[in-house]
């Protein structure tokens, strides 16, 4: 986050509130930070982001704050329930600051008189932060009176210009990133914070390190854009002033009381209530007659800016803004903080202090800062993200379901945003999700429960089916086993040898018959090798033989009966492919068994017979043939010797 300092210098008096130099940019932790492992993504941070610093994260749906949109205003930090957002800490700062051997200021709120209303004298609370190790203890108000002072001069020096207060660090941040217009209508007056700091150096010396203890967490990014005699050197909310209190033991029944160090302030002390700043310097609030109209607490504030920037021209006054309902109810008070009651206790010790009040000396203190400057200039940082075209937005709006709507005012604001058409701008914009639409998550949850019912049921289906599928798989399994172990041991019965080999000439099986007539060599192979399987047949063969095989898987085609000279034996071998190109099988015969050769015997006899039975019948057939045409020839003599006769 960029922070920047603010020059005073070569300003002419007309030109104050607008002319700043940017002297230093130096970067600083975010102010705010969500922890993820903590977060339950119910978004209440992003529906009480008025200026929509947060956005949610399409992949994780995670809510992340956006550190240059931020004004500080610490809603997001009060309206998480599970604690997930924190704000940077200055504890660990401060320790070291009482431990650099500097003396170091403390300057306090008035609104303390509310927070600790545990404390039963506001001196014994001056002793216990005392009890820290600060060699000075001094109250604000002072520096609120020299600025409400200032704000009658510009009020009652009125030269058709209206003003807002720049008091609120969150007013200002909001002005300068969402309504820069306006910024020349900031009064351009330092915050009693900074004013105070101004006079503890000018009385306790430029080296002395200053630590503001306050109600307000925006604060500590306002501390850091000045230096010099207004630097602030560190910001410590009243939480964490209460944290001190408790690590360090300090109680107030261990101690003595302990005045504020000077100066004194007069009706400052009133300055937590929203008006306070205006009764310290008796500023008219008449409804009549007067010029200034006072606006407290979040949504009021927003109005405000927003009417004062459309209609100053008709409001004609000037408006004295606070973020919260004045700094009682600072987001770095103590939670459950009941406002009417802070109120009470803040006017009460107004009173009571007012009642040893000595106005001499305080004017003197007054009359001792006038040459102080407590003029400022303001940075505009505009943040304002460009409105999506209307066909974008309408496109969103078809997304989320709600494009039916004719009113696009009209939602539910669960989404953190005033209508459907605000928050389809913000998804346009990538500062949200669609998911963040209780309505359409809540109907793509239904449709994904249908969807997974409907993919439960069909799951179910398919696994009846492979259930089915696999029982038919193992029936056949067990099937294709017992066959196949019918159809070995049936082989292996066979008189001729068997055998499967691959396109590589790899055997595949073979049955005992082809192991007995290859002989010896193939009996040890078989020993090693139960069956040949995976044997080179080129290995077992001889070329003559192995090459039947190479040829039918070759051309595809099968020899039958081939003769095969082995040894001194004859074998009698039929080769046939089993598929194409991939497989072949071969059967094997001994001619000289007993049974093959009987067998081919009889099928050699058999074969010369039926040549010998067809030679007959051609025989027959052709001697046949000539009878009938010699019987053709007798009777055609016959008859003709009849019809000679007859003549």
């Amino acid at each position: 986050m960029g922070l920047l300092f603010y020059s005073k210098k070569n300003k002419s008096s007309a030109q104050s509130a607008d002319i700043f130099v940017i002297l230093s940019i130096m970067t600083s932790s975010a102010l705010f930070r969500i922890s993820h492992n903590t977060c339950i993504k119910c978004y209440s941070c992003v529906r009480i982001c008025v200026v929509k610093a947060i956005r949610v994260e399409v992949n994780t749906e995670l809510p992340t704050i956006i550190p240059e949109r931020c004004i500080g205003c610490g809603s997001c930090y009060r309206a998480c329930s599970p604690a997930a957002i924190s704000y940077r800490s200055s504890i660990q700062e401060v320790k070291e600051l009482m431990a650099s051997g500097q003396k170091v200021a403390a300057i306090c709120d008035p609104a303390i008189s509310g927070e600790f209303r545990d404390i039963t004298d506001y001196r014994k609370f001056v002793k216990m932060i005392r009890n820290l190790g600060f060699a000075y203890v001094i109250e604000i108000s002072f520096g609120v009176d020299l600025v409400a002072a200032e704000y009658k001069k510009l009020f009652e020096d009125f030269r058709g210009k209206y003003h807002i207060t720049a008091n609120c660090p969150a007013v200002v941040s909001f002005i300068e990133k969402y309504h820069p217009s306006l910024i020349s209508n900031l009064a351009p007056i330092v915050s009693p914070m900074i004013a105070t700091a101004s006079v503890v150096r000018q009385r306790y010396g430029q080296d002395i390190k200053i630590v503001a203890i306050g109600p307000c967490i925006a604060a500590k990014d306002e501390a850091l854009k000045f230096e010099g005699n207004e630097r602030i050197d560190s910001v410590l909310t009243f939480t964490e002033l209460r944290n001190l209190f408790t690590e360090f033991d300090i109680q107030e029944s261990h101690l003595e009381f302990s005045e504020f160090d000077p100066p004194l302030g007069n009706r400052g002390s009133l300055y937590p209530i929203s008006n306070g700043l205006l009764q310290s310097a008796v500023i008219s609030e008449d409804l009549l007659g007067g010029t200034v109209i006072t606006a407290e607490g979040r949504d009021n504030m927003i109005r405000a800016v927003t009417e004062f920037d459309t209609r100053v021209d008709l409001i004609r006054r000037h408006i004295n803004l606070f973020y919260d309902e004045g700094c009682l109810m600072g987001p770095g008070t103590s939670a459950g903080g009941e406002k009417f009651l802070r109120h009470t206790l803040v006017t009460d010790y107004a009173n009571k202090r007012l009642m040893t009040f000595d106005a001499d000396s305080w004017q003197s203190h007054i009359n001792s800062c006038s040459g102080l400057d407590l003029s400022r200039g303001f940075l505009a940082d505009d943040q304002r993200l460009p409105i999506p075209p209307d066909e974008t937005i309408e496109d969103v709006l078809k997304m989320i379901g709600q494009q039916e709507q004719s009113d696009n005012t009209v939602g539910c604001e669960s989404c953190g945003y005033p209508s459907c058409r605000e928050f389809a701008i913000a998804i346009a914009q990538g500062l949200a999700t669609t998911e963040m639409c209780h309505i359409f998550s809540g109907r793509n949850r239904q449709q994904y429960i249908q969807t997974l019912r409907t993919t439960n049921e069909k799951l179910a289906s398919t696994q009846e089916a492979l259930r089915i599928s696999e029982e038919q798989s193992r029936h056949e399994k067990e099937s294709q086993i017992e066959e196949s172990g019918l159809i070995s041991a049936m082989l292996q019965q066979l008189v001729s040898g068997v055998v499967i080999v691959d396109e590589n000439l790899r055997i595949l099986h073979a049955n005992k018959a082809f192991i007995r007539i290859l002989g010896e060599e193939a009996a040890m192979v078989d020993e090693v090798i139960p069956g040949l399987e995976g044997a080179d047949l080129k290995s077992l063969l001889p070329v003559h033989f192995y090459k039947l095989f190479s040829f039918v898987l070759t051309a595809d085609e099968s020899v039958e009966r081939k003769d095969v000279q082995y040894g001194d034996g004859l074998l009698n071998v039929s080769v046939f492919p089993l598929r194409s190109k991939k497989f072949v099988g071969g059967i094997v015969r001994d001619m000289f068994m007993p049974e093959v050769y009987k067998e081919h015997s009889n099928t050699l006899m058999r074969e010369v017979i039926d040549q010998n039975f067809d030679t007959v019948q051609k025989i027959a057939f052709l001697l046949g043939e000539g009878a009938a045409k010699t019987e053709q020839m007798l009777n055609a003599i016959i008859e003709s010797h009849k019809s000679q006769g007859k003549k």
